[in-house]
């Protein structure tokens, strides 16, 4: 872990503004784009580089705004990471979002974010606040092996389930799906179901595959062979170099996919979920259970 101060906080993007505090990740999924080559990291990717003054600048960059809006995190760096819990610059941040009147959705796999549910409960009574999970393996085992140093998936539901009862939305990102390795229905119906039992309000979900590039591959393909050998050279066979690795059994999980949300009333496209998360009303009414 390593300091610096930041030049700014808040990056513009498609209409929301987002907010990475932290950059590089501890919790060693074998999958995670944010390695890729093209974010041009200089330091290693679990020497986390904290953004040391950026309650200061967030703060300044409130104070400034004329419109409030929802301001997004967790994007590219986790803002619930182990250092996160010395540290305490997201709760920070969060104290800032709350005092100017500002919504926020923020983006987990960890449950260090229940620590923070006061404050999440006063923004979303205030403003508007949703809180985002990535689930991608049921089975605790095989999520120890693919997201080694963060909590399981079910967990991570209870996490869900306890912002249910703040009537916090939710939106779970179900994604990766990783070819050959959590690609079964048993995996994807599972997931879903417990999202339904949660009141997930929307399931994210880019393809049922995963995404490969320099820097991203190269660490993938080590976490195959040390875990899973001989599935790096099918990978290769299979998909050569290419940057989509669609699921072979893609068809049909979509088809699952889609059943349980429409059947349930999740919404499940990314646009339909990306709008709902960067719309501010003017005056946003807290979600009933009724209507999550």
């Amino acid at each position: 872990m390593h300091f610096v101060d930041a030049k700014g906080i808040l990056t513009a993007n498609g209409g929301s503004n987002g907010m990475n505090i932290y950059r590089g990740c501890s919790h060693g999924c074998i999958y995670c784009d944010s390695r890729s080559a093209c974010y041009q990291f200089t330091h290693p990717f679990e020497d986390i580089e904290v953004k040391r003054n950026a309650p200061e600048l967030l703060e300044k960059a409130l104070k400034s705004k004329r419109k409030k809006c929802m301001i997004g995190t967790g994007a590219m760096s986790d803002p619930y990471m182990h250092c996160e819990e010395q540290l305490q610059l997201t709760r920070e941040c969060l104290e800032i979002i709350r005092k100017y009147g500002f919504g926020v959705a923020i983006q987990t796999k960890s449950d260090r974010i229940l620590r923070d549910i006061d404050l999440l409960d006063e923004i979303n009574k205030e403003a508007k606040c949703v809180v985002q999970m990535t689930l991608t393996t049921y089975d605790d085992d095989l999520c120890r092996i693919v997201e080694p140093n963060v909590c399981n998936t079910k967990r991570r539901l209870e996490v869900l389930e306890e912002m249910q009862k703040r009537a916090i939305p939710t939106i779970v990102w179900l994604t990766p799906i990783l070819p050959f390795i959590n690609d079964t229905e048993e995996n994807i119906t599972s997931i879903l179901n417990e999202c339904v039992r949660v009141g997930v309000k929307g399931i994210i979900d880019f393809g049922m595959g995963l995404t490969l590039r320099e820097g991203d591959r190269e660490y993938y393909y080590a976490a195959l062979d040390k875990y899973f050998p001989g599935l790096k050279e099918k990978y290769i066979r299979e998909f050569g170099n290419a940057y989509e690795i669609p699921s072979p059994n893609s068809k049909n999980l979509y088809r699952i996919f889609n059943d349980i949300c429409r059947k349930n009333g999740m919404m499940s496209t990314p646009d339909e979920c990306f709008k709902f998360m960067r719309d501010l009303p003017d005056k946003y009414k807290q979600m009933s259970l009724f209507d999550l």
